[in-house]
């Protein structure tokens, strides 16, 4: 008989023999950025979220560097009145999130900042892209996509993230980016499913499709190999890091993904709705918070993920203190 209890006799012991710890450069946290000043708006379907406009922001982003977190992902949130078919409000050098990446590279330049390139926070209709007869029509969203990712570049961002899963999404930016001679990393939404998951995000956002939903182009939940085909052909197209999206229902993505794209950093984000349901859950006494987190975000590594994108990593390092 082989005895195993011998690795578990303590919390030392366990300490020692554990695969897998949880550190804060493990972590991305994402904020969702407003026009205005002095706002901080709690998103009521994502309790302890909040918008920020950009002055609360940096206050916010450096409680957060405090913590050992020092990379975020910035999601632009603007009013339903100048949103147009094109995302037009979104395209430019003056953006939310334009203004937001100047400022946090001012105030706090060992920052990492990335941020999300798609258009369905700022079109009229919700959609990733362009419509063509109700249609979200791939290719003229590309130079679009690739104008959006040259603004944050061009204003400071270190990493810009395609998440509207277009075909060739990459490899338009990193054209646009060579073409300028700039830098700036890609992190590739590649293996983004169309995933039930999302509803808190989009009310964060102000970004439910006005019609329809998002199938036609984010992956089918049933397939699992087109999803390595995805990253396949995004680092093909010169993505320097990809993503798994959800992360919690994903985790056999996760663990493939790690091990057939070994050079190749790896990104999953434990999405909205994987947030709320287990805030929900700890509210209502059925499990103990920071344990179900620590638990599930343990899972994520384990499974292979290099960066967590999590909304609870500042609480996770702001309670280890």
């Amino acid at each position: 008989m082989k005895r195993f209890r011998q690795y578990r006799t303590s919390e030392e012991v366990r300490d020692k023999y554990a695969d897998v710890i949880l550190n804060p450069d493990d972590f991305i946290y994402p904020y969702f950025v407003v026009e205005g000043e002095g706002i901080t708006d709690e998103i009521s379907s994502m309790n302890g979220v909040f918008r920020f406009s950009i002055d609360r922001l940096i206050e916010d982003v450096r409680e957060l560097m405090d913590y050992g977190v020092d990379k975020v992902l910035l999601f632009g949130v603007v009013n339903q009145n100048i949103k147009d078919e094109r995302g037009s409000c979104g395209l430019h050098g003056d953006s939310i999130i334009c203004k937001a990446v100047r400022d946090l590279k001012k105030e706090l330049p060992e920052l990492t900042v990335i941020t999300d390139v798609c258009l369905c926070e700022y079109t009229s209709h919700g959609h990733c892209g362009l419509l063509h007869n109700k249609d979200v029509d791939n290719d003229s969203t590309l130079p679009l996509l690739a104008q959006m990712a040259l603004s944050h570049a061009l204003a400071g961002a270190d990493v810009v993230a395609p998440s509207a899963m277009m075909d060739g999404q990459v490899e338009a930016i990193r054209t646009v980016l060579d073409e300028n001679n700039l830098k700036t990393r890609i992190l590739a939404y590649s293996a983004k499913y169309a995933s039930s998951f999302y509803g808190p995000f989009r009310d964060a956002a102000a970004s439910v499709p006005g019609f329809g939903d998002r199938k036609s182009y984010q992956m089918d939940y049933r397939t699992r190999d087109q999803g390595l085909e995805e990253i396949a052909a995004d680092i093909e197209e010169g993505a320097d890091m990809v993503m798994v999206k959800p992360a919690m229902s994903y985790l056999d993505i996760i663990s493939k993904a790690s091990e057939k794209f070994p050079d190749t950093k790896l990104a999953a984000y434990q999405v909205s709705g994987e947030y709320s349901m287990l805030m929900a859950g700890a509210a209502n006494g059925y499990f103990d918070e920071r344990r179900v987190f620590e638990e599930t975000l343990t899972a994520i590594k384990r499974a292979g993920a290099d960066y967590i994108i999590s909304y609870y990593a500042k609480k996770f390092f702001k309670s280890n203190r």
